[in-house]
């Protein structure tokens, strides 16, 4: 394919990608809401995504959590591990781990489920009884995504926590009481809505682009497989860097000097 037409069809997928997002978010309160469709969707992307957010979550805090300590051993600092610990996770690495995991987990199911349809011509029936595919499909994803991603992240960022406290008391031979209130002493407004907020931009991100990805499968079982890679690079690379932007322009409007 040449130049020209790879960037033609780069800018049409972003129309489309654009006209989805739109469709989807402004018709969200419209008449049929789906409500079964949206708690099987919930169901699927927030209890069965639990253990697997706990796990990676889990080790993650306690190597981030083991690498500090050692770091701050050098220089005399131990006793700030629970702090910067709870800073990182609540701000950062909590919702952004969580979404990784999310974008495994759950928008890699999302296209493949989306992407079986249209080959089986799921959708093109659902259009022939006058069903909207964005309504029944898409909309139920986005809502399920956009409301449990922030409940996977709550937990996430306190199973982070609890594998930097093993860390910290059983083998840093730490304070327990006082990582803790380290930790609590972090939580204002500013590193709670930092944290609080990228996660419902994530989740919204994710479930558009993987239903974006799985509507637009063709070629048979090969066309489902490279849907699925794009959809999970797409949105690790999205999310990575609204991250980045979401950070800058949150630590600029909170007063945060870099």
């Amino acid at each position: 394919m040449k130049i020209n037409e790879k960037i033609k069809k780069t800018m049409a997928d972003l129309q489309d990608f654009y006209l989805l997002c739109i469709n989807s978010t402004l018709r969200v309160f419209k008449r049929p809401l789906y409500i079964d469709d949206i708690v099987e969707q919930m169901e699927y992307a927030g209890s069965s995504s639990v253990f697997i957010v706990s796990l990676v979550c889990l080790f993650v805090g306690m190597a981030l959590t083991l690498q500090l300590s050692a770091e701050l051993s050098r220089v005399g600092l131990k006793m700030y591990t629970g702090k910067i610990v709870g800073i990182a996770v609540i701000r950062e690495i909590g919702p952004l781990v969580t979404a990784l995991v999310f974008i495994g987990r759950v928008g890699a199911g999302q296209t493949a489920e989306i992407g079986s349809m249209i080959l089986g011509h799921q959708i093109d029936t659902l259009r022939v009884y006058g069903i909207d595919p964005v309504k029944k499909v898409v909309i139920p994803r986005v809502i399920a995504s956009v409301i449990m991603l922030p409940c996977l992240t709550i937990i996430g960022d306190l199973v982070c926590l609890l594998g930097g406290y093993y860390i910290a008391v059983f083998v840093s031979n730490q304070s327990g009481s006082f990582y803790w209130s380290s930790i609590i002493r972090e939580l204002n407004f500013q590193n709670v809505f930092s944290g609080s907020i990228k996660p419902f931009i994530f989740g919204y991100l994710i479930s558009c682009i993987s239903c974006f990805y799985g509507l637009t499968t063709r070629g048979g079982a090969k066309g489902l497989r490279t849907s699925t890679t794009k959809a999970v690079v797409t949105s690790i690379v999205i999310v990575i860097a609204t991250d980045f932007i979401l950070t800058r322009i949150l630590l600029y409007a909170l007063g945060f000097t870099v």
